[in-house]
């Protein structure tokens, strides 16, 4: 058998709707690895928020791999270790800055186990510090603060609202960031061409692992291009109608272990 890279979105994917990874889906994976496949988990958190799911898996003893700020960054899992990097281009932080505050939105960006807060936290974002484990903190002056490299800043905004938001960010930066939404309350931004299919992509040869044997798990907008992309693309019971129709396989959704059900049947 052909050795597989399984990347798995975590929320709505990898874990079911209590943030927990199941004995089923856990063994499931374990075997996968025992038989020499590599498992890699790819999410839009920061690299940080995908430590507790790392651990749980054994990916650092096994060999697995963490693909981090929706594909902004790849690192060995329990190492420092950075496989590949895109980072956003230091003039466009102040672009994203001054957006933010003109439509009064929320945004930060992630440093260590740190998310910076530009202007004040809001509910969507004490909830993105809170899923990763990491701390909230306010800073005075975003723009000067922040003269490290930065994988990806996240803006909250009104579900209702956001679309149009994303879109009208998109159309001020140009082709010189990317803009996407994880979630219906967070719009994404990263440098030109960085999502979960690209680095994939790129990271192939490294791995020396094919196109066509890698399966690419998720349910969010911002799994679409990976599915698509894929050996075998498969979309959660629980993803949103777009994904599903982008999926070579529907699984079983994430309250129903549907990630144990893709590697008995088509890993194992």
């Amino acid at each position: 058998m052909d050795k597989k890279l399984l990347v798995l979105d975590i929320d709505g994917t990898l874990v079911n709707n209590k943030k927990e990874i199941t004995p089923k889906t856990k063994e499931a994976l374990l075997k996968a690895q025992d038989a020499g496949h590599i498992v890699m988990l790819g999410s839009g958190r920061p690299t940080p928020g995908l430590m507790k799911n790392a651990e749980l898996l054994e990916l650092e003893k096994r060999g697995g791999y963490l693909l981090s700020f929706n594909g902004g960054k790849v690192s060995k899992a329990g190492s420092d270790e950075i496989i590949y990097q895109s980072t956003l281009p230091n003039e466009y932080i102040k672009i994203v800055y001054d957006f933010a505050c003109e439509k009064d939105l929320g945004l930060v960006t992630y440093r260590d186990n740190d998310v910076i807060c530009a202007r004040r936290p809001d509910e969507y974002l004490e909830f993105e510090a809170r899923l990763n484990g990491m701390n909230l903190v306010c800073v005075d002056n975003f723009v000067d603060y922040v003269n490290f490299p930065v994988n990806k800043c996240l803006i909250s905004a009104d579900p209702e609202k956001s679309f149009d938001l994303m879109n009208e960010l998109q159309e001020r930066c140009g082709d010189k960031l990317n803009i996407g939404r994880s979630e219906a309350f967070f719009i994404e931004v990263t440098s030109p061409g960085v999502d979960k299919a690209d680095t994939i992509e790129k990271i192939l040869p490294i791995l020396g692992i094919s196109r066509e044997n890698t399966i690419c798990c998720g349910d969010g907008f911002n799994d679409k291009t990976m599915i698509e992309f894929a050996g075998l693309g498969v979309a959660m019971a629980n993803a949103k109608e777009e994904v599903k129709a982008a999926a070579d396989y529907i699984t079983s959704s994430n309250e129903e272990d549907g990630i144990a059900e893709v590697v008995y049947k088509f890993v194992l």
